[in-house]
């Protein structure tokens, strides 16, 4: 598949199965990174549903100016800090507030692979939300620089700033952690 594109022109073109062949390559990771905007795993799959249910029922149109995952998750971001910002005025409080949901592990399980991965990933918890974003779209998403800064609207200069310091602050949490490195 080429990223996807494909099956969204055929979703396009009428084939409502490739919707579902986009939703199944996609929905954990696009979940995982909505997940930065929140603390709740359950919102982000809110926020995630949102997401395709923009695409199933709008139809935007891809230009192919990028890849379709980038294009797929800067909709995703687009989205949700809509989704905030009209929360934020009406002063809503999220279900999730009133419970807990612990069905993060599970989609992790099922994305995170690496070991390495997974410790990077637990680390990233604790590192403010721009730090978070970056991170995961380059280093579990294999976002390039150009790419990452179309999906987080800001210059390549800005990526490569904000991806500086998210490195510097992730290695601080990890050596408070007692995480040693390797010596090569």
């Amino acid at each position: 598949m080429d990223n996807g594109a494909s099956s969204y022109r055929r979703f396009l073109d009428g084939d409502r199965n490739s919707f579902t062949e986009l939703v199944t390559e996609y929905w954990d990771g696009l979940t995982l990174y909505l997940s930065s905007f929140t603390d709740s795993i359950t919102e982000a799959e809110e926020f995630a549903e949102e997401v395709f249910l923009k695409l199933y029922a709008d139809r935007p149109q891809f230009s192919e100016k990028s890849s379709f995952k980038t294009w797929l998750y800067a909709i995703g971001r687009n989205t949700v800090l809509n989704m905030l910002r009209k929360r934020r005025k009406a002063h809503e409080t999220p279900l999730d507030d009133f419970y807990d949901v612990s069905d993060r592990e599970d989609i992790e399980r099922n994305h995170i692979h690496d070991e390495n991965k997974k410790l990077l990933y637990n680390a990233m918890e604790s590192l403010h939300a721009d730090y978070r974003q970056i991170l995961y779209l380059v280093y579990f998403e294999n976002f390039g620089v150009a790419e990452t800064a179309e999906i987080m609207h800001k210059s390549e200069r800005q990526i490569y700033n904000l991806l500086y310091r998210a490195k510097a602050s992730l290695k601080k949490t990890l050596e408070k952690e007692g995480f040693e490195y390797e010596v090569l």
